[in-house]
């Protein structure tokens, strides 16, 4: 059946519990992705612990745990299925390190589900400049993610306040608006994952003044993004196994082209060359992956040694491209004081991350038009746009954004918090490439 619908790869963001996990593992359990004894183990289990609101999040943060321990090259973290779509749910969302699985998880992704909390309180914690709501918002946008629906979640402790409603959207309007969504296109959805309200159905009991569709309808109305297949192949990996009586496996995503079973293929940094010899989806053998399917595939004449996380995949008369340096636009998100030229951080693109250098500030930009407003500042601050030459402390694969936007889009964090997150407008690519 799912086999003939668009599949479609679904991120769930939002400020630390404001019930993503509760949200998700609720819709999972009331479509029938789940079956009711698992919910019914874990209710058990977290009524002995005294934390009965947990039933529904353990059903996403334990299976990611079993999911570790094992080691079937199972991507698709949760799969469920629409009228229209067959989704795959990306990374349990509760993780200690959520950001940085989020900025791979989003990078990954063709739309999102951002979970706020109505609660008082909650709602102006995530929403401030310190929270995580905002700083998702932003990467989302940043990562590629155009399509989004709000779940103003918890409505049952604030009594399913129609004003209370109101006003959250009003203010996470703005702020979506700011970062370059459009608002008019987005679902604001009154839901309890705790009480089931508006999640797979709609509870017009619960929300009479509220005639929108539940979550699991409004999943629907995602629109189906391009595929870019006549694009030269690019995977970057997510994961790379060696399994017994198969070889090596690496596991991604593809962004790119297509990937087909005898495929010739090179893995850089590493430079490693080799043949496709088998290529699975959740399980099943496929001949072929095109861009938006998660894979396994089995490379003759790699080891598992030389290759890892972050490196990309692509054809031997194409490779991916490895920077010495690259040109990036940004949009500084964040930062207590100023940031000069010197300054190292961390990179995240794709699914790679390295130390890297702001060599250069080369221009200081208006946020607002995108014309330049200061050549070569001494600095840039919080709020303000910039072109910057970064220079990789090691080998990387970074591409033009015009050219492979998955790959060419970033963030740049520090200490546990994104600084910036930006475009490649231009690479140069390192010698020996």
């Amino acid at each position: 059946m799912s086999e003939k619908k668009p599949h479609l790869n679904l991120v769930v963001i939002g400020h630390i519990d404001h019930g993503k996990s509760t949200t998700m593992g609720r819709l999972l359990y009331e479509v029938g992705a789940i079956d009711p004894r698992v919910i019914q183990q874990y209710e058990e289990e977290a009524k002995k612990l005294g934390r009965e609101s947990f039933k529904y999040a353990w059903v996403l943060d334990r299976l990611k745990e079993e999911r570790e321990r094992g080691i079937t090259i199972d991507l698709g973290f949760y799969k469920f299925e629409t009228k229209k779509y067959f989704f795959t749910l990306i990374d349990a969302p509760g993780h200690r390190d959520f950001v940085k699985n989020m900025i791979t998880g989003a990078s990954q992704a063709d739309c999102a589900v951002l979970v706020v909390s109505a609660k008082e309180g909650e709602f102006e914690a995530g929403i401030s400049p310190a929270g995580q709501t905002r700083e998702h918002v932003f990467l989302a946008k940043t990562m590629g993610v155009d399509q989004l629906i709000v779940a103003i979640n918890k409505m049952d402790t604030v009594n399913y306040s129609k004003e209370r409603y109101e006003e959250i959207k009003n203010q996470l309007s703005r702020l979506l608006r700011m970062v370059g969504y459009k608002v008019e296109e987005i679902h604001f959805i009154p839901i309890s994952a705790w009480e089931g309200v508006n999640i797979a159905k709609r509870s017009p009991d619960k929300t009479p003044w509220y005639n929108g569709p539940s979550l699991y309808e409004a999943f629907d109305d995602f629109k189906e993004p391009p595929r870019p297949v006549d694009k030269p192949l690019r995977i970057p990996i997510q994961d790379v196994y060696s399994i017994k009586g198969v070889g090596t496996v690496p596991v991604g995503r593809v962004e790119t082209g297509v990937l087909r079973v005898g495929d010739k293929v090179i893995i850089n940094p590493p430079k490693a060359v080799g043949e496709v010899k088998s290529i699975e989806t959740h399980h099943t053998p496929i001949p072929e992956a095109i861009p938006g399917d998660n894979i396994g595939f089995n490379v003759k004449g790699v080891e598992k040694s030389q290759i890892r996380r972050g490196d990309v995949v692509g054809p031997v008369n194409n490779p991916p491209t490895v920077v010495d340096e690259f040109i990036g636009r940004i949009f500084v998100l964040f930062h207590p004081t100023a940031i000069a030229a010197g300054y190292t951080p961390v990179l995240h693109i794709h699914t790679a991350t390295v130390p890297v250098t702001f060599e250069e500030l080369l221009q200081k930009l208006d946020p607002r038009t995108g014309s330049v407003a200061e050549e070569k500042p001494q600095y840039i601050k919080q709020g303000d746009s910039a072109i910057v030459r970064f220079k990789p402390r090691k080998p990387v694969v970074v591409e033009k954004y015009s050219e492979f936007p998955p790959l060419g889009r970033f963030a740049v964090r520090d200490s546990g918090r994104t600084i910036a997150a930006g475009v490649v407008i231009d690479v140069r690519k390192a010698e020996g490439y």
